[in-house]
């Protein structure tokens, strides 16, 4: 049975995606860390972390600029990061955010090598979805520089970029299903460990659940667990509700409120604001000014 029916408007798409990715991230905050699989309890001691507050100031910046700009993004991470507006930054995260801050360039800011393979560029590149094609190779090379400003690794780039794929082929293309989400995904990736996991998970029956898979193949910060799993659990919002696969994403445990977001990014790309229970929304902390960020970029899309 179809619990969510796809959104008609890419406006309410584009909102839904940031919105529900946010709302993923409050959800699995207090879960994170913990082994899976394990019972979700309820819970409204909401807050986001730099999964959202990232995803929402690189939307600042392409607001401002009506464009995709590395550069900028970076200046505008800075500035969150300067103010206080970040939380729970990861290692590779919040030493790229050092670097920046002390002067280095944004292109050479980024953590590298094997231990720069986090999900922290996967996490927030969802807003350029909305502006950049994963088919053009220029569009190919901004993300891949977004992804640089904090993590040098091509496992970190493939994850953001299959992330890009899934919301733009469900924010863009009406034939579009969510069941197909990974066969769709993996056509865009190179040759990475990511594209690899992707596909094994694909042929997966849809009767394991995501606690099962994250038992199998883990559901840590490791982008090659983490943004696959996401996809998986997305792939589901045709026929489960957002509560329902949010909370599948988040009894995997490990990376929770990460993979919830990245779940919600996707699936709120699917069935848009309008599909998010107006519970979550009123949940949310500082509703009033995600919304306002959230209406900005809306409108440059």
């Amino acid at each position: 049975m179809n619990l969510n029916s796809r959104s008609n408007s890419l406006v309410d798409r584009v909102r839904g995606c940031l919105l529900a990715g946010a709302v993923g991230d409050a959800m699995g905050g207090p879960f994170e860390g913990k082994p899976g699989p394990m019972q979700f309890r309820e819970h409204r001691n909401w807050k986001i972390s730099d999964d959202s507050q990232l995803t929402l100031a690189t939307c600042e910046s392409i607001s401002q600029l009506a464009e995709v700009s590395p550069e900028h993004i970076a200046g505008q991470f800075v500035r969150w990061f300067k103010e206080g507006r970040l939380t729970g930054l990861g290692a590779s995260t919040l030493k790229a955010l050092r670097d920046l801050d002390a002067g280095v360039q944004w292109a050479l800011a980024g953590a590298k090598g094997e231990m720069a393979a986090g999900n922290g560029a996967a996490m927030r590149i969802a807003p350029l979805a909305f502006h950049l094609d994963p088919a053009l190779l220029k569009d190919r090379q901004l993300i891949r520089d977004v992804c640089r400003i904090t993590h040098h690794n091509e496992e970190a780039y493939a994850g953001a970029l299959a992330v890009v794929a899934a919301i733009r082929s469900l924010a863009f293309d009406d034939s579009a299903s969510p069941t197909q989400l990974l066969q769709i995904v993996v056509r865009d990736l190179p040759d990475s460990r990511v594209r690899d996991r992707i596909f094994e998970i694909g042929a997966i029956s849809d009767e394991r659940t995501v606690a099962d898979l994250a038992v199998q193949f883990g559901s840590s910060g490791y982008v090659v667990e983490s943004v696959p799993l996401a996809l998986f659990a997305a792939h589901l919002i045709e026929q489960h509700s957002l509560e329902s696969i949010l909370r599948s994403a988040i009894e995997a445990g490990g990376d929770t409120d990460t993979v919830a977001s990245i779940t919600g990014q996707i699936a709120g790309a699917s069935i848009g604001a309008s599909g998010i229970p107006k519970e979550f929304l009123d949940s949310l902390p500082n509703l009033s000014e995600i919304e306002r960020i959230v209406e900005g970029f809306a409108a440059t899309v």
